[in-house]
């Protein structure tokens, strides 16, 4: 298995208006995007990979002349990997309000002349699939054989299965669920929060001031990363390591090697991720909910989806998007006679298993996509005109 190598970002504006689910339009946009592979004669090899939070649309491969630039899934993605793309068209698309160059507040709002900032619209997981979809069809794809994704990814490989689903063939959704549940969204809130009293945030508006709320960015970003992670993840890697050989009996140093990782990672983040996107992806987690709109009847939502078919993965020390979350999927789909696959791994990572080396999980990928590249070679749309039998595959 090889690395696709170097690859070049790309970019796409648009300027037809874009109506939100919130009511806004966004007037004009450019969507940033990176694709790998090569698309087939048919335009039927084609998957879309949707992104997670602090994400963005450089999804494998690596940068030139740039050091440690590997994509965020690089081990999932390439050459002989699970997703190969020696037989798949790979795109990654970087979400509006995103920070890594699709339009967002750091752009400048064209109708004032001044940088969006905390004016900028509240976007939702379905406008971000809505503005794929005109992606796609710029590029000439007018069917995906899979769409993809975890976690907040994953929610937006559901939601493409609800609103297009005509134009998918398969969904693959990992570590994801069908909405946040009540601790989750107080998760959110603590981190936004804590962007928000920032001095340095200026109630959004803190490029016109020259500052960042780092402050703020960090502790984020320390509450998100322990959701992140399970227990014995922590426990096994740090436990009640100390920094140093000494106690130094102080509430404000730091005393434990956990304490000292969640500081690194906070710093990071905090030196290049934007405060108004987290508030806005967070508020778009927030939001997911295709069952509101059907009484909260997970099944009627999911009836939109009949003829893609399904895989759903989950990990068992997931906490924060537990298995269960993805059950209760798989038993809407199966109400539906929807054919869907399912595997649960036993693994110790907690959420961030989706994005590890676990072989188990890669070789469930790797499977599910033997078969949607045969379906692609025999020239089938599977499941779009045929019935299929009622029931969850476990593997």
């Amino acid at each position: 298995m090889g690395s696709i190598g170097h690859v070049t970002p790309q970019q796409m504006h648009f300027s037809e208006p874009l109506p939100l689910k919130s009511g806004a339009v966004l007037a004009g946009y450019t969507l940033h995007y990176e694709t790998y592979g090569t698309l087939n004669a048919e335009r039927s090899n084609a998957v879309l990979v949707c992104h997670a939070l602090n994400a963005s649309h450089h999804v494998a491969g690596t940068y030139a002349e740039q050091a440690r630039s590997e994509g965020w899934w690089d081990n999932l993605v390439g050459p002989g990997k699970p997703l190969d793309t020696d037989r798949f068209f790979v795109i990654g698309v970087n979400n509006l309000g995103s920070c890594f160059g699709s339009t967002g507040p750091m752009h400048v709002n064209p109708a004032t002349g001044r940088v969006w900032g905390a004016d900028f619209p509240v976007v939702t997981v379905e406008d971000w699939v809505d503005a794929q979809a005109r992606l796609l069809d710029r590029l000439g794809i007018t069917q995906l054989a899979t769409v993809l994704g975890g976690s907040l990814g994953g929610m937006q490989a559901l939601s493409w299965t609800l609103r297009h689903p005509q134009r998918v063939r398969h969904c693959v959704a990992v570590a994801t669920a069908p909405n946040l549940s009540a601790q989750n969204i107080a998760f959110n809130e603590v981190a936004r929060r804590a962007i928000v009293t920032d001095p340095d945030f200026h109630g959004g508006h803190f490029y016109a001031h020259g500052v960042v709320p780092k402050r703020g960015l960090r502790v984020a970003r320390m509450i998100g990363h322990i959701t992140y992670l399970s227990d014995d993840a922590m426990e096994q890697k740090f436990g009640r390591a100390l920094r140093a050989a000494e106690l130094a009996y102080s509430t404000q140093d730091i005393e434990f090697q956990i304490e000292s990782y969640l500081r690194h990672q906070g710093d990071k983040f905090s030196e290049y991720f934007d405060a108004n996107t987290y508030l806005l992806i967070t508020r778009a987690l927030d939001y997911f909910d295709p069952a509101a709109e059907h009484g909260s009847d997970l099944a009627r939502a999911f009836a939109a989806a009949r003829g893609c078919q399904f895989l759903l993965v989950s990990f068992s020390t997931d906490w924060r998007f537990s298995p269960e979350r993805s059950r209760e999927i798989v038993k809407a789909l199966v109400d539906n006679r929807i054919d869907v696959s399912y595997a649960e791994i036993d693994a110790p990572h907690g959420h961030d298993a989706f994005l590890l080396d676990d072989a188990r999980y890669h070789r469930v990928v790797r499977a599910y996509f033997e078969r949607v590249a045969q379906g692609v070679k025999n020239g089938m749309k599977q499941g779009a005109h045929q019935e299929t039998a009622a029931g969850a595959r476990h593997v």
